[in-house]
């Protein structure tokens, strides 16, 4: 279609992320003799020779340098999936870690879908771990027990009588040889049709520690970010988007903005009007000289009390039942003690690191797309059909992404697709990268939903939960997207509702109902999705019925799960380890939370302090059991970082809207929780022998309805809406 060829980019020799497939074939071959094993879903497998047909869905290459690769079809984006997929094969191979190399998987969803996703690849809802756990196991355990076979034939020995440790394939008749000698001669034989996998209780790798394999390039600055990609007459191109959701371009002057030097095209596209320049900061000037004249008559111009005014106008009707489990109603008109509730939640901006960008070069047979792309296949088939290719002929080039919280995983690949607008618009004549200000993706992206919370939870006499009636109003997330038809039932989104439909406390009598709103304002998963704010409602619900039955939240939450083994475990975990009932200073408060999400249990607890109308997380303890502990430091990491990442929404940030318009546009006005802030992170992990779970996300929710619950303990007076707002004590 395009008449540019393609140029792969020379990588750093020491660069241990090289982010395309391509690379990863033609090293095998020029390897000669590597062995590499392929994982064909679900889990038939076969290995093949380097030098002949190499199977596109290898995941395991045993190269004759004895460095063993593994291909990772996740996105990394900070969380540190790459280091634990590849501990993952390191353990079963038994391979010596500094020998370990990962390089990014191709986009294939034949090949590399997630098990999670269906027929799609991607990366979210912490499923990364869970996902790839059997599969990269047995892929490992194949590769061994191929190397093992190799050496058996080639000394004449059963068998049985080798050992593989750190690398090196052994005998005790003292012969012994590194993976690399042994690949080519393993290459050839027949693959076994089933491996055994090791004992965890023999795990020497897993659990244990190993250096991120990603840490040494990102630190001396040779890793590859999308927005570090520089292309052969690279363009850059911003777009200038309506300042209200739903608004189009009327009429556009954009003689001042060609007039800018540096400026090379101006073209309008669906989403608004772009400017493609030589370099970024030409590209910004030009689209400040822009003159629009935009028309918001379609748009959405409520402001946001506005649209949360309709949101509890709409709590007062039925909605659409979600959950339903004895007779609410019923328990609730015995109930001694009613507690009744209203908590709101403002839009979130996603505000990663690195704002959105891509680059897409054209070429004779389709197009190249660089990017950290945590949706492969929706990105994909999105670019393949804006130029009118087939999605195959759209390569994927991965690269390490700067954080997402689920930005880049939109169901309309949007940057991609603009990005691809702008290409088809300029005649394809040049790469495109598409560059994202802080104040573009502040201003014109999507939003973790706000949300509306209406409880009314009773105790009766004897102290225990008497009736739960939950109605939640919030847009949803899935509704009018590609994933509806397998995501939304009866016209209920489940990530509406998630965590409070299903809570895991014993309650005999629940309803919980969802309304779905449909205000102009473009919604998204945001870090932990629904469980940022059914979290709070149910912990903060609980945490005030313990107090009207006169008990300790720690035992009355424990009494609720004593049916939930890992629940209560974590819950006993973090009690012990926080010091709880142990006194604090006066102004001080403890408070607790306990939520699964993602398959993982998170029990937390916040200690703060109240000075001068001033809140101060001090501490927080988490317990954690995400099932087998690949890598503890990385578990650990997740969870400070989402302690850091969740505590400046607690403490003050929202999007909001004035007549349509967002008011938040960086870092001024949407504050990241500061260093001074941070409060003294504790993390314990459960042992367990469970299959391993997600720890991206489930540290979020816990976090503020522990220190909501702490600063009742402080003050004896509830803030329930995030943020906390402290001026609405009557006193500190």
């Amino acid at each position: 279609m395009f008449a540019q060829p393609i140029v792969t980019p020379a990588a750093a020799a020491d660069d241990l992320a090289r982010p395309n497939r391509r690379s990863f074939l033609k090293g095998a071959s020029a390897l000669g003799g590597a062995l590499v094993i392929a994982a064909h879903l679900p889990l038939a497998r076969r290995a093949m020779a380097a030098t002949g047909d190499l199977a596109p869905n290898a995941f395991v290459r045993v190269a004759p340098d004895s460095t063993v690769t593994v291909l990772i079809k996740q996105c990394e984006m900070g969380q540190g999936v790459t280091t634990g997929l590849t501990t993952i094969v390191a353990e079963e191979i038994d391979a010596d870690w500094g020998q370990m190399r990962f390089e990014f998987a191709p986009a294939d969803a034949k090949l590399y879908n997630n098990l999670a996703f269906g027929p799609i690849q991607g990366t979210g809802g912490s499923t990364s771990i869970a996902n790839s756990w059997d599969q990269l196991r047995r892929a490992g355990a194949m590769a061994r027990a191929m190397l093992v076979q190799a050496a058996a034939a080639e000394w004449q020995v059963p068998a049985g009588e080798i050992t593989v440790q750190k690398g090196v394939v052994a005998h005790a008749s003292g012969k012994s040889a590194r993976f690399g000698e042994l690949a080519g001669k393993a290459a050839a034989l027949t693959p076994p049709t089933d491996v055994a996998l090791k004992d965890p209780k023999a795990f020497t790798l897993v659990g244990g520690h190993v250096p991120r394999l990603d840490t040494p390039a990102k630190i001396t600055g040779k890793a590859g970010f999308s927005i570090d990609v520089r292309r052969p007459g690279q363009l850059t191109a911003l777009v200038a988007h309506p300042p209200r959701f739903g608004g189009t371009p009327k009429s556009v002057d954009d003689a001042a903005a060609k007039q800018v030097p540096g400026v090379v095209d101006v073209v309008t596209i669906p989403t608004g009007v772009a400017v493609v320049a030589k370099d970024t900061w030409s590209a910004m000037q030009g689209r400040e000289a822009l003159k629009i004249d935009w028309d918001s008559a379609a748009g959405e111009g409520q402001s946001t009390d506005a649209i949360m005014a309709g949101y509890k106008a709409m709590a007062q009707t039925p909605g659409l039942t979600a959950a339903k489990r004895g007779d609410a109603a019923a328990a609730l008109q015995k109930a001694a003690k009613l507690v009744e509730v209203e908590i709101e939640f403002p839009y979130l901006a996603h505000a990663p690191m690195e704002p959105l960008n891509g680059v897409l070069e054209p070429t004779k047979d389709g197009a190249v797309w660089w990017a950290g792309s945590q949706f492969q296949t929706i990105e994909q088939a999105t670019i393949a059909a804006i130029l009118g290719l087939k999605p195959e002929q759209v390569t994927i080039n991965s690269t390490y992404t700067g954080g997402s919280f689920g930005r880049r995983a939109t169901p309309t690949a949007d940057y991609a697709a603009e990005t691809a607008m702008i290409v088809k618009a300029t005649g394809g004549r040049a790469p495109i990268h598409l560059m994202r200000t802080r104040e573009d993706d502040m201003k014109a992206g999507y939003y973790r939903p706000m949300a509306y919370h209406k409880v009314r939870a009773g105790v009766d006499a004897a102290g225990t939960i008497s009736g739960w009636d939950h109605t939640v109003v919030a847009k949803s997330i899935m509704i009018g997207t590609s994933f509806e038809a397998f995501a939304v039932k009866d016209g209920i989104d489940a990530t509406s509702i998630e965590g409070a439909s299903d809570t895991a406390y014993a309650v005999a009598d629940l309803t919980a109902t969802v309304h779905n709103a449909k205000e102009g304002v473009p919604v998204l998963w945001w870090r932990s999705v629904g469980h940022t704010h059914t979290a709070h409602a149910v912990e903060t619900v609980v945490d005030e019925l313990a107090h009207a039955a006169g008990k300790d939240p720690v035992a009355f939450r424990a009494a609720l799960l004593k049916d939930q083994p890992r629940h209560a475990g974590v819950l006993a975990l973090v009690a012990e380890k926080a010091g709880w009932g142990q006194p604090l200073p006066a102004g001080s408060g403890r408070g607790v939370a306990v939520h699964q999400s993602f398959g993982s249990y998170v029990a937390t607890v916040a200690e703060v302090s109240i000075k001068d109308g001033a809140l101060k997380v001090d501490r927080v303890v988490a317990a954690v059991d995400c099932g087998i502990a690949v890598n503890p430091d990385v578990i650990r990491a997740q969870v400070e970082g989402s302690v850091g990442f969740a505590l400046s929404v607690v403490l003050r940030n929202k999007i909001t809207l004035k007549d349509g318009e967002v008011e938040q546009a960086n870092f001024d006005t949407y504050e990241p929780t500061r260093m001074s802030e941070m409060p003294k992170v504790e993390v314990h992990i459960m042992p367990s022998t469970e299959a391993p779970t997600g720890i991206g996300e489930p540290g979020v929710p816990g976090l503020a309805p522990a220190i909501g619950n702490a600063v009742f303990a402080a003050t004896g007076q509830r803030l329930r809406s995030l943020p906390l707002d402290l001026s609405k004590l009557t006193s500190t």
